[in-house]
């Protein structure tokens, strides 16, 4: 962690250390120390502090050069997943194409793949049994790569929050049946009383 995080006390920069590994404030303040009963409260706490931010981005940030995993990569990874074609590891006549030869981006959507053997009920000119073999080709989830890259780029609104707004970014003034006949109630005495 940076210089920057002399701020910090020791069960902060703790916390900080802790929250990267599972990012769950709860846990992480457990971890660091701070009370069972409280921890909860304790971790949004710290997380609301620009100088524990500060240091949890720090971290991630050293982690990430440390790692060479980026935001681009784990993007790519998606990426093959979300646009692979089957077709790429077989050939024209349906063969599997050997995995040596297979591109990153075809080796990257790839799962696992099964090799079953059964005999095909045929025999060789020697007398041996022909043996065929089946493979089975298990791809990642597709449609959960395209719905981790869509809401990476913003494409999905989740309708159950959405937040709406007032004038000027306030709330938004309501009024029930009784307020406005109480209302109305008020303008008519104050008429007839004049």
């Amino acid at each position: 962690m940076s210089g920057d995080n002399a701020k910090l006390n020791e069960k902060q920069k703790r916390f900080a250390e802790e929250y990267l590994i599972d990012l769950n404030a709860t846990q992480a303040a457990i971890r660091a120390g701070y009370s069972e009963r409280t921890a909860e409260q304790q971790g949004y706490q710290l997380l609301q502090k620009t100088s524990v931010m500060e240091a949890v981005r720090d971290a991630q940030e050293a982690r990430s050069k440390r790692t060479e995993i980026t935001q681009d990569k784990v993007l790519q990874e998606l990426a093959k997943v979300a646009f692979s074609d089957l077709r790429k590891v077989l050939t024209t006549g349906g063969a599997l194409i050997d995995a040596q030869d297979w591109e990153d981006d075809v080796a990257g959507f790839v799962s696992s793949v099964e090799v079953v053997k059964k005999p095909s009920g045929e025999y060789d000119e020697d007398g041996n049994p022909i043996i065929d073999h089946v493979h089975k080709i298990r791809a990642w989830d597709k449609m959960a790569a395209l719905e981790k890259l869509g809401k990476h780029l913003g494409m999905f609104v989740d309708r159950s929050k959405v937040e709406h707004s007032g004038p000027n970014g306030g709330p938004i003034q309501t009024e029930t049946g009784s307020s406005k006949l109480a209302t109305f109630l008020d303008a008519l005495a104050d008429r007839t009383s004049e």
